[in-house]
């Protein structure tokens, strides 16, 4: 969310910010809600002067005898008492409508972040590994001999619809050693504090990393009022939701591998064979709590984490630095890693990292207490995919299948697949 008072003092920085992200200006609707509801404010105020100056002058009206100024004296104490609660009303009224009007607003982009309108303006940054040379044709995942036993998505249709996938054997255990490869790595070499999370929460956490209001559709909700997690980012980051951290506590780092859950509303007709798009997926969420002045350099030694997995499992990728008109609502700025898909012959996104600022804090109400005392400042997030286990998957199968229909694993897997080092054509573990 953003601060009412920086838009009062440099309204035209704040629409010029907008513009950057293909917005309109918005300072004149925000400073008009905010200029009504300060003047009903101050309306309040002075009728509570009067009120208070009346409710004195009234005993002395009383012992002095006279009744008509006693009367009226009464009757104006009424009159303000009436009017303080109308005004009072009326700037609860505009202040809950600054704040809705705030909360729809993405965040402000860091001057790093390359201006553009969509992805087609995203920039390359650094690619790292060589995509491999096929003496065929490679297949996409979910075409693969060695997959098509463990990745069952007929019976995932007759389960839950579209959209979703049961994996079983190889494939199934294969999941599980990404997903356990990832935390052990953010864990122990990374300094990552492994946490278990809910993966149902409440509206407020879900508005804290601004996920709502305005992105309800994206979403489930259950019938009692709880909201399924599109991302641990939710719950990692509202540890410190309405806290007053010390920084000598700072950064604070943490990682989860959860259940995620997404509608995917707007997706239709998008990557709609195989499992890249999923309603319900897994991935090992990375989050940081530090000082503002940290988060550049925490932005990009969270995106090292997870440029390190995808190296551990000798998968080529490129990082991409958003511009401003693709990045996310609460981001100022976002690296995205796109790994190699030998099947589609392109790269897709499988990590994106951003930095938030103080944008999700200010809705949390998370602040630190500095180091050389003062007033308690917002703190700033960013989060980041360490990585999704799905397209991890799908990834490791593309590059390292085989003629035979076979899947070549990478080395970094072997012990946690017991000393397995392929998937073979009939979906076994050898």
């Amino acid at each position: 969310m953003h601060d009412i008072r920086a838009i009062r003092e440099n309204p035209a920085a704040f629409d010029a910010a907008l513009a950057r992200r293909g917005l309109a200006p918005m300072s004149p609707q925000i400073l008009a809600l905010d200029e009504d509801r300060r003047t009903r404010i101050l309306a309040a105020e002075t009728a509570q002067a009067d009120q208070n100056r009346a409710s004195k002058e009234v005993g002395a009206a009383k012992a002095a005898g006279n009744d008509a100024e006693f009367d009226r004296l009464r009757a104006l104490v009424a009159e303000k008492k009436a009017e303080i609660a109308r005004l009072t009303q009326e700037a609860g009224a505009q202040d809950l409508a600054l704040r809705d009007l705030l909360l729809t607003i993405p965040n402000l982009p860091l001057p790093e972040a390359p201006d553009g309108r969509d992805e087609a303006d995203n920039l390359e940054l650094k690619r790292w590994g060589s995509p491999r040379t096929f003496g065929f044709a490679p297949l996409e995942h979910y075409q693969l001999p060695a997959v098509q036993q463990g990745m069952d998505f007929e019976t995932a249709a007759k389960l839950s619809g579209a959209r979703f996938v049961v994996l079983s054997g190889g494939v199934a255990r294969l999941h599980r050693a990404l997903a356990q490869f990832m935390l052990d790595l953010h864990a122990e070499e990374h300094g990552l504090m492994e946490t278990i999370t809910p993966v149902l929460v409440r509206d407020e956490a879900m508005i804290g990393t601004g996920n709502l209001p305005k992105f309800a559709e994206d979403s489930y909700q259950t019938t009692n009022g709880w909201w399924l997690i599109p991302t641990a980012e939710v719950t990692l980051t509202n540890i410190v939701a309405g806290e007053t951290l010390d920084e000598a506590t700072l950064p604070r780092r943490y990682c989860a591998h959860t259940q995620c859950f997404r509608s995917e509303a707007g997706s239709a007709g998008k990557d709609t064979s195989g499992m890249l798009r999923q309603h319900q997926f897994e991935k090992v969420e990375m989050v940081t709590i530090c000082t503002p002045e940290a988060a550049l350099e925490e932005h990009e030694r969270m995106t090292r984490c997870a440029e390190t997995v995808l190296e551990r499992l000798e998968l080529p990728y490129r990082r991409i630095v958003l511009c401003t008109g693709d990045m996310g609502f609460g981001s100022q700025k976002t690296h995205d890693l796109e790994v190699w898909l030998p099947g589609q012959d392109t790269y897709r996104e499988i990590s994106s990292v951003s930095t938030c600022g103080s944008f999700q804090a200010r809705r949390m109400a998370a602040r630190y207490k500095p180091l050389g005392g003062g007033k308690p400042e917002f703190v700033a997030t960013l989060n980041g995919s360490g990585l999704a286990v799905g397209r991890c998957l799908i990834a490791v199968l593309e590059n390292g299948q085989e003629a035979d229909g076979s899947v070549t694993l990478p080395a970094v897997l072997h012990p946690y697949l017991r000393g397995k080092t392929r998937l073979a054509a009939d979906g076994q573990m050898v």
